[in-house]
């Protein structure tokens, strides 16, 4: 008989143990890039996160002796699984201690609960949507976690391999990129000014006050993400009620220097057509927030590090161009833009964010700086016949 007990978060209370099993097991690791513990709450609440108008979840904690030694979620995205045609339980916010008996309890839990819906497979890790982080690390243990995605210990891919029935859906690769010390990469200097002439397209920053004002340009942007990643395998469209709450959540902390747009000065209203966000790597001063929490000392190394750009190395959040104006050398004219604001502010290197290990597109844009793979994380499959 296992002496591992799965028991179902149905409280508060038992969220916040489920929150803070993470900050428990990953305490003095120097790659993990710990969530802020209100973020976390209200991504997982039911009753908070603008998701669950599509989706439905539940959480599961295992334990050993009365302690709490794993943890699970189990989600399920009716919007995506619509859209691509699909039966799939998600499995996302996976911990466990290195014990196979352990993991196995906790997955069990997510394919029962998937079965009982009527799911035809399970896949993961996943979060809720896209804007969530994605993939298990199999590659990059000793490499800085970033807060866009999820840092593991080595044990968790063995462990998949030992549940039997897991295989590779997608691999997501990440790229490491060197700032140049100085001047602009002559390519992307020759692009650029090319794309601006012939296009008649435009980079400009938004001041704080357009992004929430009358302008709306961060509703522009998430316009333009939405539309840009709409057919990327497995993305499902933001809400208008998920838009707000990410303007509401993500957009104060933006440094507007780091935030490019380019717009269409051929459209009468100058339409913006991509984006390129750009953050200070928040790694190291979310390592001093005592489990996740700003009080009573985190608040000041986040707002050090996102005020005075107090890190060696940015994050590149995302890039969206849209459809029509993809391979039009559009991303040089982002880089054309920001390369210089990196350089001010003293940034050594630059973290991308996940890409698909097939997307060749988008990692070419990274070709005319020095840069190399560092990360690789892959999400998995397993069909559940009855």
């Amino acid at each position: 008989m296992s002496s591992v007990q799965i028991k179902k978060v149905s409280n508060k209370k038992e969220l916040r143990t489920f929150i803070d099993f993470h900050y428990e097991l990953y305490r003095g690791n120097e790659f993990d890039a710990p969530n802020l513990f209100t973020d976390e709450m209200h991504t997982l609440r039911k009753d908070k996160n603008a998701a669950f108008e599509f989706c439905e979840a539940e959480y599961f904690l295992a334990y050993r002796d009365g302690k709490v030694v794993g943890r699970i979620a189990a989600i399920i995205n009716h919007r995506a699984n619509e859209r691509w045609e699909t039966k799939s339980v998600r499995f996302g916010w996976v911990d466990f201690i290195d014990d196979i008996e352990v993991s196995k309890a906790l997955f069990a839990a997510v394919e029962e609960w998937g079965r009982e819906k009527g799911m035809e497979q399970i896949v993961g890790p996943l979060g809720f949507t896209d804007m969530d982080p994605e993939g298990m690390l199999i590659e990059g243990f000793d490499q800085l976690g970033t807060i866009a995605t999820i840092y593991n210990y080595p044990y968790y891919p063995e462990h998949m391999k030992q549940l039997g029935g897991y295989e590779k859906d997608n691999d997501y690769v990440e790229f490491k990129l060197i700032v140049p010390k100085d001047g602009m990469p002559e390519k992307y200097k020759k692009v650029a000014e090319l794309v601006m002439k012939r296009y008649n397209l435009h980079p400009m920053h938004p001041k704080r006050s357009q992004v929430f004002g009358k302008e709306q340009y961060g509703r522009k942007v998430l316009d333009v993400v939405n539309k840009s990643f709409g057919n990327l395998y497995g993305y499902s469209q933001m809400t208008e009620r998920q838009i707000d709450e990410y303007l509401k959540m993500y957009f104060p902390m933006l440094d507007m220097d780091m935030l490019c747009l380019i717009e269409d000065w051929n459209l009468p209203n100058h339409d913006v057509i991509a984006v390129g966000i750009s953050i200070t790597n928040m790694t190291r001063a979310l390592q001093k927030c005592r489990k996740g929490r700003l009080w009573p000392f985190g608040w000041w190394h986040c707002m050090r590090a996102l005020k005075f750009h107090k890190a060696e190395c940015l994050d590149l959040m995302l890039i969206g161009v849209l459809p029509e104006y993809q391979q039009k050398g559009v991303n040089a004219l982002l880089f054309y833009d920001l390369i210089p604001w990196y350089q001010k502010f003293g940034f050594k290197w630059g973290e991308t964010n996940v890409e698909m290990e097939t997307n060749e597109k988008v990692q070419s844009q990274w070709q005319y700086l020095e840069h190399y793979q560092h990360k690789r994380r892959r999400c998995y499959k397993k069909s559940l016949t009855p």
